[in-house]
């Protein structure tokens, strides 16, 4: 989630916490895979040749995020700033159909065998046909819905920003809500019964914690004056563990902090900090970058591989600590910022670089996607993009998919 912002030319307020989940079979219909991991064991090896990729909008504005897709059998679904929600043919990228909401798009949706979900900056949660394309409910929240969206047993759950979180009936009739006075870009994930992070109670605001749907209690709550943060980012779940990283903002650089908590108590176990670091040949507009990254809802989310935790900060650094101890194992640094967060297909890490110009590497200079060994965090494989990757590929099968900041949605494969 993210805290209030204050600058003497922006005021910000934004949160996250996601979640997602990927199927037995090849779909992957919630966000950040199972868990919430950023994973799937289905490999996906380099190199890969582009099976088609699709313009989205041609008015040559550049994108600050792009809806991260859901695939349910044979369609992928995702939401765009132009205000359509798109369905396509994962084969193909012919467009099944399109559902045009009042406003931009920039939720987190989820599909089941019947419907998909998405939330709109019109201030509504759809509930959408998947056959058809037809709107079965809408819920009217009053305020953006730029968060995850999450069918969870017989309810639909999401927030509004700065509004409350919604737990809505498979009809579209509320159920229950939970305040939430401050934070925006809610993302989070359901892990037996308990919402990892649900916005705190009214008492704490700048507060959140694992709410138990049942009980309706917090199992315990995180002080975001604990932080010098503004960010919060979507938790990764493991049996008895939760991962999640913050960002501050200075000018002199941004404070980053990667922390695990025990997930039955709610005690820290270790946190790691450091300040961000850009490579020789890169002079960072902080703010500007800054404020790019709060648009993306998987900014700073956890990928998990083994005993391995791994973190793209925004920065120029990839780095993987130890899940227990919270050692740095590894770390790579590039001479341009990387652009998105982290997917784990198999033993294989993807993730975008923004592109610098002026790097003395000529790879470097164009924004490209990026694949290292998960294990040891070498260098195997990079693509040239037609503009930066935004949020982290999903992976579906055989086929990792993304969109960019040019409005474009890349599908690609494996050559062989």
């Amino acid at each position: 989630m993210v805290k209030p912002y204050r600058h003497p030319i922006v005021w910000i307020l934004t949160a996250i916490l996601s979640l997602s989940s990927c199927s037995p079979s090849t779909d992957w219909v919630q966000f950040r895979g199972k868990y919430g991991q950023g994973a799937t064991s289905k490999a996906i090896n380099p190199p890969l040749g582009i099976k088609w990729k699709l313009r989205l909008q041609l008015d040559g504005l550049t994108l600050h995020a792009f809806n991260p897709p859901v695939v349910k059998g044979d369609t992928i679904y995702f939401g765009s700033a132009d205000g359509n929600f798109y369905a396509l043919d994962i084969e193909s990228g012919y467009m099944r159909w399109v559902f045009k909401s009042g406003a931009s798009i920039n939720s987190v949706p989820f599909a089941d065998e019947e419907r998909v979900y998405f939330g709109s900056q019109d201030g509504k949660a759809y509930a959408i046909d998947r056959k058809e394309g037809v709107e079965v409910w809408s819920f009217n929240t009053g305020r953006p819905v730029n968060s995850t969206l999450q069918r969870y047993k017989d309810m639909v759950l999401f927030t509004s920003d700065g509004g409350a979180s919604f737990f809505v009936d498979l009809k579209g009739r509320l159920v229950e809500k939970i305040p939430n006075p401050v934070w925006y870009f809610h993302t989070y994930q359901m892990v037996d019964d308990v919402m990892f992070f649900a916005p705190g109670p009214l008492s704490q605001p700048h507060s959140f914690g694992p709410y138990d749907i049942r009980t309706k209690k917090y199992l315990w709550i995180i002080d975001t004056n604990e932080f010098n943060a503004i960010w919060y980012s979507f938790p990764a779940v493991t049996k008895d563990l939760v991962f999640f990283s913050t960002c501050g903002y200075t000018e002199f650089g941004w404070i980053l902090g990667f922390h695990t908590y025990d997930r039955s108590t709610g005690k820290r176990l270790w946190t790691y900090e450091d300040i961000s670091r850009w490579g020789p040949s890169y002079k960072p507009d902080l703010e500007g970058l800054f404020l790019r990254n709060l648009n993306l809802l998987d900014y700073m989310a956890p990928s998990i591989w083994k005993n391995l935790v791994i973190y793209t900060g925004g920065d120029a650094v990839v780095r993987a600590f130890d899940i227990r101890k919270g050692a740095l194992v590894w770390e790579k640094e590039f001479q341009s910022p990387v652009s998105s967060a982290p997917l784990i297909a198999g033993d294989r890490l993807y993730f975008g670089l923004l592109g610098n110009p002026k790097s003395p590497d000529p790879r470097e200079r164009s924004p490209s996607l990026v694949c290292l060994s998960a294990r040891d965090g070498r260098f195997l494989w990079r693509m040239e993009l037609e503009g930066a990757l935004l949020s982290a590929p999903v992976a579906s099968g055989k086929w990792l998919m993304f969109g960019t900041d040019k409005s474009l949605f890349y599908i690609l494969e494996e050559v062989f």
